[in-house]
């Protein structure tokens, strides 16, 4: 049997569990030596590929893969670098695939969002546009849980996790000062056009511990003197409330309220700072002491807490990968399929590229409350299986262990290197 190898590469940004990800695709594909060789992973996404930057997971020990499934970030590096179209594109691809024929690459797993199914897409047309025969796999990976068809995407569960319990703790925090210090506490969290993640700040209140949380999705047009209402609403009954708003939110113009002015490698608007945006406004309008905070990274890299489910997700999506890739599938996406809520089952499916890449899954209506400041029933129905369970890393000395790879790169073949653009 004529055994090919595999390339797999991370984009965008990590997650707490994209490292689960290639653990299960890596000790899968090491069983199945028939067929495929070695994996190699892209130093740096598909960067590494255009560089001929090919780390030799062959190299790592068993157990060193194993404990990716416990490590945060992106262990091989990933990258924001957007391959356009095949036309203007074409010195790129071209390029790549001198790399893959040079290293006998038949498999291309992409682990990223959408704008990496896009380009997983495209990688996929090579064998008709250029004549090289290639199998491409894309993994889903979003902390924003917006791309389509699959019911979630691998990091979400663990952000929500994060951020309904800071969204809990913080509201502990506030309720105890309130009296005569800050009334009011605003958390920024991710989700450029979907709110998924700040929905995940409504779990913080349950029947059994009421707190008063406003949210703001992207979903909703800003009304500020609506939101002030509320805040003052809050605090008039429970003297305090806490404020859970997505970098993404727009006024009813469309404009976002933390736009920068610039953009990020991939076209779209650079966000950050809505939080003191807020903040000023309850100052300004209310009175109120107030304090805020952004989540940023902190709220994807927290593998300490992150979700069981989706630690388990995120594993067997990787594997899947893998077994579709030999049994012949090509421009596809695994997909996490749901089949009941109580108790929660799940099973592996598949979409096709086409149907996947530059798609965005917003916020259903009836997921955000009437008023537009909570989550309803069917959210939280959604919501709770995806941050239930705890997955601890193992910890020596009071911290977290994680695993650092010796990443060795094989031998380059080729005899020109590769200025990226």
């Amino acid at each position: 049997m004529n055994r090919k190898n595999a390339f797999y590469a991370q984009s965008g940004g990590v997650t707490a569990v994209i490292n689960s990800t290639a653990c299960g695709l890596i000790e899968s594909a090491r069983q199945y030596p028939q067929q495929i060789e070695k994996v190699f992973a892209g130093r740096n996404g598909i960067i590494g590929a255009l560089r001929e930057e090919l780390i030799d997971t062959s190299c790592e020990s068993k157990s060193a893969i194993a404990a990716l499934r416990h490590t945060p970030g992106g262990a091989f590096g990933s990258c924001r670098y957007k391959l356009k179209g095949l036309d203007e594109y074409q010195r790129e691809y071209k390029r790549l695939i001198d790399v893959f024929a040079a290293h006998n690459i038949g498999y291309f797993f992409y682990n990223g969002g959408g704008d990496s199914a896009d380009t997983c897409l495209k990688v996929s047309q090579l064998a008709e546009t250029m004549g090289y025969p290639i199998q491409a796999i894309h993994i889903p990976k979003t902390v924003d849980n917006d791309l389509p068809i699959t019911d979630n995407c691998p990091g979400f569960g663990s952000v929500a996790k994060y951020i309904a319990i800071a969204t809990r703790e913080a509201s502990f925090d506030v309720a105890s000062m309130a009296e005569n210090s800050t009334k009011v506490f605003v958390l920024e969290v991710m989700g450029r056009h979907a709110g998924w993640i700040a929905a995940a700040g409504g779990m913080a209140a349950t029947n059994d511990c009421p707190l008063p949380i406003v949210i703001l999705f992207p979903e909703i047009p800003f009304n500020e003197q609506n939101f002030l209402a509320r805040i003052q609403q809050h605090v008039e009954t429970s003297g305090y409330c806490s404020v859970v708003v997505s970098e993404g939110v727009k006024d009813s113009q469309g404009q976002f309220l933390a736009n920068q002015g610039s953009k990020d490698a991939f076209g779209h608007a650079q966000l950050g700072g809505v939080a003191p945006v807020i903040a000023a406004q309850i100052r300004n309008g209310l009175g109120f002491k107030y304090h805020w905070a952004v989540a940023d990274y902190l709220q994807r890299a927290a593998r300490h807490i992150a979700s069981a489910t989706d630690v388990e997700q995120a594993y067997a999506l990787g594997k899947a990968a893998v077994e579709m890739a030999l049994n012949g599938e090509n421009a596809i996406m695994p997909t996490i399929e749901r089949l009941t809520d109580t108790p929660y089952h799940w099973q592996i499916g598949k979409a096709p590229l086409e149907n996947v890449a530059n798609v965005e899954k917003m916020m259903p209506r009836e997921f955000i409350s009437v008023d537009g400041f909570g989550i309803t029933e069917a959210c939280r129905r959604y919501l709770q299986p995806l941050i239930t369970g705890e997955s601890y890393p193992p910890y020596q000395d009071g911290m977290p262990q994680y695993i650092r790879l010796k990443r060795q790169l094989t031998k380059k073949k080729l005899a020109s290197d590769f200025e990226l653009r």
